[in-house]
């Protein structure tokens, strides 16, 4: 009985999701919603009968596709938490990694969208607009956590408590922690939650990809905590970074990778067959460790502790080889 119950449901949310492509677009074609929903091209014609049947002037013209006739207008927008998110995820990214044409574009056109929102959904885009942050970043990110994002942005608007079984890199230690999520920030390649521990009793930065686990537990929190953006201002502020510059030939640009961005690369300058590089790093340590893997091809302009903290590494190296 469940069984049947979830197919009914998943062809329903299916036919709804045909109804929303077609007004998508003037024509569209049986091919392109098979291979959307992974269905044969018998199961599209079914469910565009049911979509007549039902009501919805459907226009359909053979060897050509399929449109809705012209005047017939969806009822107000109805959108699931996932695809919330997801709006307000690719405004905070759009408006950091875009020019100033496209961001406010964007914006516009998402005010149309809020605009036909159930109130509901208003409230809980409302909710976690003021939760994600996305802090100047050339890298977009790659890592499989949207899962954890949704659980952790849900738990915010509900205030839960969270339990996560977490890696901590610097300690090479898995741990589980209650947390009282507070928010996420995307930096660096990466997403971050920020969260009061109830083990150490103060908040903390958990890497969203190091999450092994997460729950949502029965526990509601009433305290109340600082915003996001006011733990992003004393990150910031207490975040030292240090300016420094390479030199490179061209060809060696290529394997650098995405690699230059994790490391803080700001912007370059073609001089002739050289390339000046420059970057803002919060690590000597990690940058040094890094510039080695192309130390033979680069040369370190600035800073001189650098250049000092390279040398010793490399003492290190010389005294571990036989």
């Amino acid at each position: 009985m469940l069984l049947l119950q979830s197919i009914f449901m998943n062809r329903i949310d299916r036919i709804s999701a045909i109804l929303i492509q077609l007004q998508s677009k003037k024509i569209v074609k049986a091919q392109d919603i098979g291979q959307r929903f992974n269905i044969s091209l018998r199961t599209v014609y079914r469910d565009i009968r049911t979509l007549e049947e039902a009501g919805v002037p459907v226009v359909g013209e053979a060897g050509v596709g399929y449109s809705l006739m012209d005047g017939y207008r969806l009822p107000p927008v109805m959108l699931t938490k996932e695809e919330a998110t997801a709006f307000i995820t690719a405004e905070k990214f759009i408006e950091k990694l875009t020019d100033t044409y496209t961001d406010n574009n964007y914006k516009s056109a998402l005010y149309k969208i809020k605009a036909v929102l159930r109130s509901t959904e208003k409230d809980y885009l409302e909710t976690i607009s003021d939760n994600i942050e996305v802090l100047k970043s050339n890298v977009v990110p790659r890592s499989n956590s949207e899962a954890n994002l949704q659980i952790i942005l849900n738990s915010i608007s509900e205030k839960n408590v969270l339990s996560l079984d977490y890696f901590a890199n610097h300690t090479q230690e898995n741990t589980t922690r209650l947390v009282e999520p507070v928010g996420i920030f995307y930096m660096s390649g990466n997403w971050y939650l920020i969260a009061y521990c109830r083990l150490r009793n103060d908040y903390r930065n958990f890497r969203v990809d190091r999450i092994k686990k997460i729950s949502v537990t029965i526990t509601k929190f009433d305290k109340t905590h600082p915003s996001l953006k006011d733990f992003l201002n004393k990150i910031t502020k207490e975040e030292a970074v240090t300016k420094v510059i390479i030199e490179t030939g061209k060809e060696n640009l290529r394997y650098f990778g995405d690699q230059k961005y994790y490391n803080g690369f700001v912007s370059q300058q073609i001089k002739g067959n050289v390339v000046e590089m420059t970057f803002l790093t919060s690590s000597i340590e990690g940058f040094a460790r890094w510039y080695l893997m192309f130390g033979d091809q680069i040369k370190i302009v600035t800073p001189p502790e650098l250049s000092k903290r390279v040398k010793e590494i490399l003492t290190g190296i010389s005294g571990n080889l036989k």
